[in-house]
């Protein structure tokens, strides 16, 4: 019976091929060019894109976007997200799949019964003065019921009253800087000026020093250029009206506060509110400039330092309390009233996602937050109108069945950004394993547009090579020839000593949905942003930030008239999306980083190396760690090189893709920094110590070194040299070829 059994193992492998050509038949995506193992960026696609990304499709996106208030689960941000899952699953121009994913997260709004005050009230009790509640309504689109009032979301409630004092930005060495003068600050309220330090931390360093409550202003000479007559700001220029306040998240960490590392579903653990850390301890008020200068200029006491003085036209002293001879009563007192309520909100994030045709298991991540504080154009919705645009060009293609990326892309709408990064964080947790093992890249366009003069990049080192190729061959908005490269180079550039004169890049803190994927999964990232001139301006960031001002008209008349530079920065962005995902060899040089490590050493040595040698602790393991480094990628790029002049197998790319993928990777250490909540990323963690060096070194050698030799600082400063020199060991080892230890 052997030839029946042959028969029945023949018909068997007959029907177990047909059955794998049909389920293949079905499994590839219809509407799907040929593909190749060895497909590559094609330049004409590429051409084809950057030609339609259109600056009107854009500002059309912007005015629907922005036409109402979309605070973080309010009726405005939820419609976005239909619309979001409408345009990408349009039947000409939609992406393979689009869901959006809910979670349920705590946050902090105004109360609109009891609304937040700040008021100047007399000894017997009665109120003087108190300041704006809400802001002017100047263009009729300030004065909606949607419209939030000003507020310091997840500051707690409190009516805290006392002398005023001014602690300009709030840090710990500015309420020093008081106390030094002999100011007593128990019981007083701190008036502070945005900028320094983060929002929060202004409210944590006043509250070590016994003040019981903080106001917080935007000063017209940070943002305004000491611009601040009505003529002179909007709706009449850019500028900051007097009444314009910046609303904003006081929370100290990002994510939802009551899941900290888990994702906000339903089956989660969830903190007892008493348990939660992160919040300001004391109550919080931002306000006008206009209130501030009624507030300041009032002021009793000794003049303040030349570096805290502003542009509100006047002499700016330090309290406490109000002077004599001023408009109040000396022994008037300032009374601040907050009444903010933390509620369980329902917030989504919303994906649509293009299947890769040779590597769908590689993804290649673009994202956006969506809400706002009020109409939000510039912060956030610049940068969703291009992204609406690029994910518009692209589907077309992919309907049309004229192109399909080698690998996933997946575009992404975060939910509740403003409050800490909570939808991309709370991703972040719920598919952590899944992204850290298939994520190339991640891509951020927030606030695409904030002038219009050059483009500005954060990102990690080893993305700079793809950011410069797009940008050289992108031409520049504006009068003359330049490319965007070009121009760039011109505002914000370095001397490298492998390239000479290039751009700058900066560094990624936690500004925006970046945080999570590069501080807590490794993942390569940058944020992409038009930015204006610093040599013509000192603005701290645009002028009607997180303010009622924020508005469509605001972007169509004064930030990008025409929106050349949404479509520049649409451009830019586009093209390193393209050539992250349609490229064979991935585009990411793991040898920009030696710039940094090297760097990074010098100032160790050269600032650290004496003081380090006293203790006995030598920096040569560091030197030899990143000499490591320095040789296996050199390595690396040689075998590149040599592998692109030849047919490589795609097996052979696909193991050198994973090596520059997972680079990234190698310098995460969950427990260095075990006081940062999710910064595990030994050169990219917040950095105290004024060294630019490894920011554990850094902020470890800042704090030992007024300590006894043997103490447990010291300790700390060999912990952290032993973490960084097993971090870059690491990674030189992900560098060497893959069947080396």
């Amino acid at each position: 019976m052997q030839w029946a059994k042959g028969l029945g193992l023949g018909l068997g492998a007959a029907a177990l091929l047909a059955l794998g050509i049909i389920l293949g038949h079905f499994a590839i995506p219809k509407n799907t060019p040929s593909i190749s193992a060895t497909q590559d960026l094609d330049l004409e696609i590429l051409e084809t894109v950057m030609g339609q990304l259109d600056a009107s499709r854009i500002r059309e996106n912007l005015r629907e976007l922005s036409r109402e208030p979309h605070l973080a689960s309010s009726p405005r941000d939820e419609a976005l997200v239909q619309l979001l899952l409408q345009r990408w699953a349009d039947t000409t121009s939609g992406l393979d799949s689009a869901e959006a994913f809910e979670y349920e997260v705590l946050l902090s709004f105004p109360s609109q019964e009891q609304p937040n005050s700040v008021d100047v009230v007399a000894s017997a009790g009665g109120v003087l003065y108190s300041c704006l509640r809400s802001e002017e309504n100047l263009t009729g689109e300030q004065g909606g019921p949607d419209v939030v009032p000003p507020y310091a979301a997840y500051a707690p409630p409190g009516t805290p009253q006392g002398l005023l004092v001014y602690a300009n930005q709030g840090s710990e060495e500015d309420f020093k800087e008081l106390q030094t003068q002999g100011i007593k600050l128990e019981g007083t309220i701190a008036l502070t000026r945005y900028g320094g330090v983060g929002r929060g931390a202004k409210a944590v360093n006043a509250a070590k020093h016994g003040v019981a409550g903080v106001l917080v202003y935007t000063d017209p000479g940070d943002i305004n250029d000491g611009l601040s007559l009505p003529n002179e700001t909007f709706p009449n220029s850019w500028h900051l009206p007097p009444s314009g306040v910046e609303r904003g998240s006081y929370y100290e960490y990002f994510g939802d506060p009551l899941t900290p590392y888990l994702p906000a579903n339903p089956s989660s653990f969830r903190l007892d509110l008493a348990n939660v850390s992160g919040f300001p301890p004391i109550p919080s008020q931002p306000i006008g400039f206009q209130d501030a200068k009624v507030l300041l200029c009032n002021l009793n006491g000794s003049s303040a330092p030349a570096a805290w003085q502003g542009a509100l036209g006047c002499d700016y002293r330090l309290g406490p309390g109000f002077r004599p001879d001023g408009d109040f009563p000396a022994d008037s007192q300032v009374k601040v009233s907050v009444y903010n309520r933390l509620q369980l909100r329902n917030s989504s994030n919303v994906l649509g996602i293009i299947r890769g045709a040779v590597e769908p298991d590689r993804y290649v991540l673009y994202g956006n937050h969506r809400d706002s504080w009020v109409h939000g154009a510039v912060d956030p919705s610049s940068g969703t109108a291009v992204l609406l645009e690029l994910s518009r060009i692209l589907g077309t293609l992919l309907k049309k069945g004229t192109w399909r990326p080698r690998r996933s892309i997946v575009f992404a709408s975060w939910g509740a950004e403003e409050f800490g990064l909570i939808g991309s964080t709370e991703f972040t947790e719920e598919f952590f394993s899944k992204l850290q093992e298939r994520t190339v890249a991640y891509l951020n366009v927030d606030i695409s547009v904030f002038a219009n003069a050059t483009l500005r990049v954060q990102g990690t080192p080893p993305v700079q090579s793809v950011v410069f190729s797009a940008a050289k061959e992108i031409p520049s908005p504006g009068p003359g020839d330049l490319s965007i490269y070009d121009n760039w180079i011109r505002y914000f550039n370095r001397s490298s000593p492998v390239y000479g004169l290039v751009p700058r890049l900066g560094s990624l803190g936690a500004g925006s949905d970046y945080a999570p994927f590069i501080h807590f999964l490794g993942i390569s990232s940058m944020d992409i942003a038009y930015t204006y001139d610093q040599s013509k301006t000192s603005a701290r960031i645009y002028p009607t930030y997180h303010t009622a001002f924020d508005t469509f008209d605001y972007v169509d008349k004064f930030v990008d008239p025409g929106f050349s530079s949404h479509q520049a920065v649409a451009r830019t962005a586009g093209s390193v999306l393209l050539r992250l995902s349609d490229s064979f060899f991935l585009p990411l040089n793991v040898s920009d980083y030696s710039d940094t490590l090297r760097s990074f050493l010098q100032a160790a040595q050269q600032e650290l190396g004496a003081l380090l040698e006293q203790h006995s602790i030598s920096l040569g393991p560091l030197v030899a760690a990143v000499e490591k480094f320095e040789a296996a990628a050199a390595a690396l790029g040689q075998y590149i090189s040599t592998l692109q002049q030849g047919s490589p197998d795609p097996l052979q790319v696909r193991m050198l893709n994973d090596q520059l993928m997972l680079l990234e990777r190698t310098f995460l250490n969950p427990r260095a920094f075990p006081e940062e909540r999710y910064y595990s990323h030994v050169l990219w963690a917040p950095r105290t110590g004024s060294t630019a060096t490894f920011p554990g070194l850094a902020n470890a050698c800042s704090k030992a070194r007024d300590t006894s030799p043997g103490s447990e600082a010291w300790a700390e400063v060999q912990r952290q040299l032993s973490i960084v020199v097993v971090a870059l060991e690491g990674a030189a080892a992900t560098l060497r070829p893959v069947a080396d230890l």
